[in-house]
């Protein structure tokens, strides 16, 4: 480290405890007296680790020992800052008219391309081309819906405003950007990338775009090569795996590794898109490493070092729990049904690089909004190592019924408790509401039916994702078509929101 580095660095540690550290006067004490934009520069790029902040005033102070709010409002669309940025992109890349001629018709069949080998489960890969198609059509939802899978740990002070967050195949960004736009503009946040592909290229300028307190670093490397020991730190208090777990070779290997990484009170968020074979892989996924022992990096020594013997160390290690949404409301039940759940949520206004593209095409296999994505639908996992649960509930059979015995309760009227885990399925206007429900014990899928509606019942539509409920005397029926469990809510059944 240069000499005028550290005098930077001592200088600010001293100011630190006595007022907001000001670039200018710390040039005054350091050798030479650099310029206060030298010595400016020198304490964002040391801020991560000094805990500094830098205000609105130019000044830097402590970040704050709180945690972050939660959002209260929904995401209406991507900001303009990113919208416009990435405009500048395809521009640059494309042309003015980018939308148009030879530019617009090769990205409209780069998108219909990626969309059609996801759908038939093959691999993409991402050039420049591909990566500039996958920002057009999926920056938007993917950057809402990390802010709203990331309710359930702020709704619970689980996100502090000093935040070490690592993204594994961070892609063009979308939950990067969702996840800066969702703290405070007073939280710091050291920011660590793995994405090898092009679509790099585009993360980083669009990065480039968030807050001045959010320290990002790309790593261009594979999620499997990528070694979480190479960043000094005391492990990440947050590892986002969006969108990527299905594209990998051996997912569950590369789960394993990365909660690895989690400081011993930090959190894996893991994502997919809220299609059946996806969804239900990332629940396959969450199933396979609950309840496996992982010594989180914190707890390994002063230094954050993990020693060579950490991984045979139970007093060190934690287990991996389901934080949320899938619950566990049974002691030593966990569920073995299909698990196909996703949140779905309202849906963004348009950017207008997706309305360019779409108006631009004219051929005759274009459907009119085929280039609109602003449906914001997903699965996620929350899994931590503190044995922490978004839901603390232990159920006993002398009151509740059990999912994994319904066969003894059908056709006949039961109370349990249960997790809403979908909004509703029905379609058609005049169809009954219905609604996947979980307890943790179940080995088919169970749905709650609403065929009557009544002040005592409305608790069931009025619920979000992931809550639970009490059910009292409600019917079971085995549905023979879809091969599972109905749960009637009727007018003789109450149902009551469990906070």
């Amino acid at each position: 480290m240069s000499d005028r580095r550290e005098a930077v660095r001592e200088n600010a540690k001293y100011l630190r405890q006595v007022r907001p550290i000001d670039p200018e006067e710390v040039s005054e004490y350091v050798e030479g007296r650099p310029h206060p934009a030298v010595v400016r520069q020198l304490l964002r790029e040391e801020a991560p680790d000094l805990g500094l902040v830098e205000t609105d005033d130019d000044t830097f102070v402590p970040v704050e020992d709180e945690p972050i709010p939660p959002r209260r409002e929904p995401v209406e669309r991507l900001p303009d800052r990113y919208a416009d940025r990435l405009e500048e992109l395809l521009a640059d890349r494309y042309g003015p008219n980018w939308n148009e001629g030879a530019s617009g018709d090769l990205l409209r069949s780069v998108v219909r391309r990626f969309k059609a080998r996801y759908l038939e489960g093959r691999p993409v890969e991402y050039d420049e081309d591909t990566a500039a198609g996958y920002a057009i059509y999926h920056l938007p939802p993917y950057y809402a819906a990390v802010q709203y899978a990331l309710e359930d740990l702020a709704e619970r002070e689980l996100l502090g405003r000093d935040l070490r967050v690592l993204d594994v195949g961070a892609g063009v960004g979308g939950p990067a950007l969702g996840l800066a736009d969702s703290l405070p503009a007073d939280a710091l946040v050291e920011y660590h990338a793995i994405e090898p592909s092009a679509a790099a290229d585009v993360l980083e300028e669009l990065l480039a775009e968030t807050g001045r307190n959010v320290h990002p670093t790309v790593h261009r490397t594979t999620a499997e090569t990528f070694d979480p020991a190479d960043v000094d730190g005391e492990g990440f208090d947050l590892v986002l795996m969006c969108n990527v777990l299905s594209e990998l070779e051996d997912p569950e290997a590369v789960l394993r590794s990365y909660l690895e990484a989690l400081a011993p009170d930090g959190t894996v968020l893991a994502m997919a898109p809220a299609d059946k074979h996806t969804s239900i892989g990332l629940r396959d996924l969450e199933r396979a490493v609950e309840g496996e022992r992982v010594a989180p990096v914190g707890a390994c020594g002063g230094d954050g070092e993990r020693d060579a013997d950490a991984g045979d160390d139970e007093s060190s290690a934690g287990e991996v729990t389901v934080y949320s949404p899938a619950v566990r409301l049974w002691p030593g039940e966990t569920p073995s049904d299909r698990g196909w759940s996703f949140d779905v949520r309202p849906d963004l206004e348009t950017p207008p690089f997706q309305r360019r593209l779409d108006e631009a095409a004219s051929d005759d296999d274009h459907d009119p909004g085929e280039f609109r994505n602003v449906d914001v639908q997903f699965s996620y996992s929350i899994l931590r190592l503190d044995g922490r649960r978004r839901v603390e509930l232990e159920l006993e059979t002398s009151r509740w019924a059990k999912m994994a015995e319904m066969d003894r309760h059908v056709t006949n009227r039961i109370d349990l408790v249960a997790a809403k885990l979908s909004r509703s399925l029905s379609e058609g206007e005049d169809a009954n509401p219905l609604f996947k429900v979980s307890d943790g014990s179940e080995d088919v899928d169970h749905y709650a039916v609403c065929t009557k509606e009544t002040a005592l019942n409305r608790a069931l539509l009025e619920a979000d994702y992931g809550e639970v409920c009490s059910f009292e005397s409600v019917l079971a029926l085995w549905n023979d078509d879809e091969r599972a469990y109905n749960l009637v809510v009727d007018e003789e059944t109450v149902v009551d929101r469990i906070t």
